[in-house]
């Protein structure tokens, strides 16, 4: 009898653990009014959404708008990026676009460039090179083995389907593929990896270095605007998608520099806190 009550204790403590070690691993969701009074305070609207890998825990002001989906814009460049060095259309991040000699949108786009200049400057008639190099049916193809979800194109729009038309994604689908690329989970080369993370450095801080992309769409007159990205510290990585819109009130000029501006001093808040505790 003494065998087996022991041997039930011992059952039920290991029941008791791995419940436990569920429990601890599942996913939360946290409501942060911060993230609502930084929204409020730039004259926009729209979710802030941060993940933080420690605590295996989602920070927004608004889940529910961060489970739309929205055209990716010029954040559909990170996918992309990776398109063009997977399927060999770039070598490097020293790889050269030629400038047309005619005039683009923007000035800084009007000139030969590298393929880290390309993406810092978000150039877009770059990416579209390289979507009509890859075509549909690699493009595809290529996106299907990455996972990244939600691209409705064919050879009629390879070149322009993230910026219009019905291709969507969400700020949780970004981070879910933003920590299959952070955390090297995606189906590509060590040499893709070790670009892409040149590529994408935005910003190095005290306390933090930031990977990232900003992505700006008008579809009937909405203004669409995005940042996502992840920004590692010394002991953890927060995985970033903000997607706003501005309000009547803001004077449109600024909405470029709002879109990272709120997602940045949203993770600065949750790191302060942080390393308060």
């Amino acid at each position: 009898m003494k065998n087996i009550a022991f041997l039930l204790a011992i059952a039920s403590l290991i029941t008791a653990c791995s419940t436990s070690t569920k429990e601890s691993t599942e996913e939360k969701e946290v409501v942060n009014a911060d993230f609502q009074s930084i929204i409020d305070s730039s004259l926009i609207k729209g979710s802030i959404l941060i993940f933080d890998a420690n605590k295996s825990t989602y920070y927004s002001n608004d889940f529910k708008w961060a489970k739309k989906g929205f055209i990716p814009a010029s954040t559909f460049k990170i996918a992309n990026s990776i398109n063009a060095l997977e399927n060999e259309i770039v070598e490097n991040d020293s790889s050269m676009f030629y400038w047309d000699g005619e005039p683009k949108f923007l000035k800084s786009w009007e000139q030969d460039m590298n393929f880290y200049q390309a993406y810092q400057r978000s150039c877009v008639p770059c990416y579209q090179e390289i979507a009509r190099k890859t075509g549909a049916d690699k493009m595809h193809a290529t996106l299907d083995k990455i996972g990244y979800p939600g691209m409705i194109f064919d050879s009629t729009n390879v070149d322009d389907f993230w910026l219009e038309g019905d291709s969507k994604i969400s700020q949780y689908e970004q981070i879910i593929f933003l920590r299959r690329l952070a955390n090297k989970e995606l189906p590509i080369s060590e040499h893709s990896y070790d670009i892409m993370n040149k590529i994408m450095v935005l910003k190095e801080t005290e306390n933090y270095t930031l990977y990232g992309k900003t992505g700006w769409a008008v579809q009937n007159e909405n203004n669409i605007g995005w940042f996502v990205g992840f920004a590692k510290t010394k002991g953890n990585t927060y995985f970033l998608a903000t997607n706003v819109a501005p309000t009547e009130a803001l004077n449109i000029d600024d909405f470029v520099r709002l879109r990272m501006e709120v997602c940045l001093k949203a993770l600065e808040g949750l790191i302060s806190n942080a390393s308060e505790k």
